[in-house]
């Protein structure tokens, strides 16, 4: 199975919103600077996100985007789901197809124990885990590592 760039750039952002959770917005440009991503895709992500509710924007001078729910809240899932649709290998398993060979096929039901453990992956793969492995990650090898972890 593939990642896409845009699942994994909004995972990425995402993660820099949960890591600057709290009252104060963060803007594109600062998501950009620090995920080193590029702010004219990131701000398609960002719309996307913003559609399926995971981030709302607040305007004017200072504003950028915030969280809708606490990092703890918000899934890997979430986040792919909201960019990519439903999280399905093959088109077969999706709600929406008729498939004539269901009851006969035996490659559907691989496809469907996939779906299965990488949905329970990424359903169980939260944002604060994303932020609390960055930090440990960050922290690691580092005389000092209390300001580092604050700097995140």
């Amino acid at each position: 199975m593939r990642v896409s760039t845009r699942t994994r750039y909004g995972v990425r952002a995402m993660m820099e919103l949960a890591i600057h959770d709290g009252p104060e917005p963060v803007s594109v440009r600062q998501i950009a600077e620090a995920q080193e991503l590029p702010v004219k895709y990131l701000e398609q992500l960002i719309a996307a996100l913003r559609a399926a509710e995971l981030v709302r924007s607040q305007r004017g001078i200072g504003g950028g985007y915030l969280l809708t729910r606490r990092p703890e809240e918000i899934t890997v899932a979430d986040i792919y789901e909201a960019l990519e649709g439903p999280l399905v290998p093959v088109e077969c398993l999706s709600d929406s197809v008729e498939c004539s060979r269901e009851d006969i096929c035996a490659t559907r039901d691989v496809w469907s124990r996939v779906t299965d453990a990488v949905r329970e992956v990424l359903t169980a793969t939260t944002l604060a885990d994303l932020v609390a492995d960055t930090r440990a990650k960050c922290a690691i090898g580092r005389p000092d590592s209390s300001e580092d972890s604050a700097a995140l």
